[in-house]
């Protein structure tokens, strides 16, 4: 998966491109990035003979105001907070839920439908947390 850009073959490919679209020289960037002009240059140039260490990727990335998944060419997945439900909000200040219990009711719905009710909410909550009894059989 792709970010949307064109595709590169390695990182430094990516750091070239992106450092270019950003309309930064390899001064520029070494200065805004603290890496020095030849390292940035060695990568762009003769990756074969470097292996940059993550602190050094995060650095260029940072000064280049992309995400390392960026200077690989992958694309980040993004998960949206689901909705909570003003019923299921009320039962998770009722039953002092945590966040993550939360969020996973929030996920259910049967026949495309989400919970209503604060009652029926609980029945599943209590439905889901007795059922782990039957994981440990």
């Amino acid at each position: 998966m792709t970010t949307g850009r064109a595709s590169t073959r390695t990182v430094g490919d990516a750091i070239r491109r992106l450092r270019e679209e950003a309309g930064l020289s390899l001064g520029q960037l070494a200065e805004k990035s603290k890496v020095s002009k030849s390292y940035l240059w060695n990568l762009e140039n003769r990756e074969e003979d470097k292996r940059p260490s993550a602190k050094v990727l995060f650095e260029i990335a940072k000064a280049l105001n992309v995400t390392l998944a960026d200077l690989y060419g992958h694309s980040l997945t993004v998960v949206a907070e689901p909705v909570i439900d003003p019923a299921l909000e009320k039962l998770a200040d009722e039953e002092g839920l945590v966040a993550a219990d939360v969020r996973m009711l929030a996920s259910i719905e049967f026949r495309g439908e989400a919970p209503k009710t604060v009652e029926r909410w609980r029945y599943i909550y209590q439905a889901i947390r007795t059922s782990r009894e039957l994981d440990r059989r």
